[in-house]
């Protein structure tokens, strides 16, 4: 299991991740390993967290319980509220999705990605940071692995 406790941060209990459609919408995936998540934003990441700024945000209608669950980034969803439409992507930029709960109980991993990263995707295949104790590498692997290995990569 995925829990992380540590200081200021916020327990992490789901991963986030980045899938595409066959049609090329982007996705959020979000596998919550055992409590829940109650929405996600992407920002442009920046050194200094005083400046990074939200590219996208949504709440979901529910808080999602432990599973898997994916929503389109770029359109409207049923059981999603988007708080801040997701803005174009921008060459040379560097963006960060990840998962949170409204009373700060709970997050996920958060997952960075460009443009290029999200040209490499294909359907049916997830981008995610997988973090072991060793080590933190963004990976692309089938939904099925990730839905198997992401909450036990720790």
């Amino acid at each position: 299991m995925l829990t992380a406790l540590s200081g200021c941060t916020v327990p992490v209990d789901a991963v986030a991740g980045l899938a595409v459609t066959a049609d090329g919408h982007l996705l959020g995936v979000m596998l919550v390993c055992g409590h829940h998540i109650d929405g996600a934003t992407v920002y442009v990441a920046d050194p200094d967290p005083d400046r990074e700024v939200t590219a996208g945000a949504w709440t979901a209608s529910h808080p999602l319980t432990e599973g898997v669950t994916t929503w389109p980034l770029d359109t409207p969803s049923a059981g999603w509220t988007t708080t801040t439409p997701l803005r174009p992507l921008a060459a040379r930029t560097t963006y960060v999705l990840y998962g949170w709960t409204k009373d700060n109980s709970w997050s996920s991993t958060s997952v960075e990605f460009t443009l290029p990263d999200r040209a490499a995707l294909r359907p049916g295949t997830v981008l995610y940071d997988r973090v072991t104790e060793d080590s933190e590498s963004t990976v692309t692997v089938p939904l099925t692995e990730f839905k198997s290995t992401a909450c036990a990569d720790d």
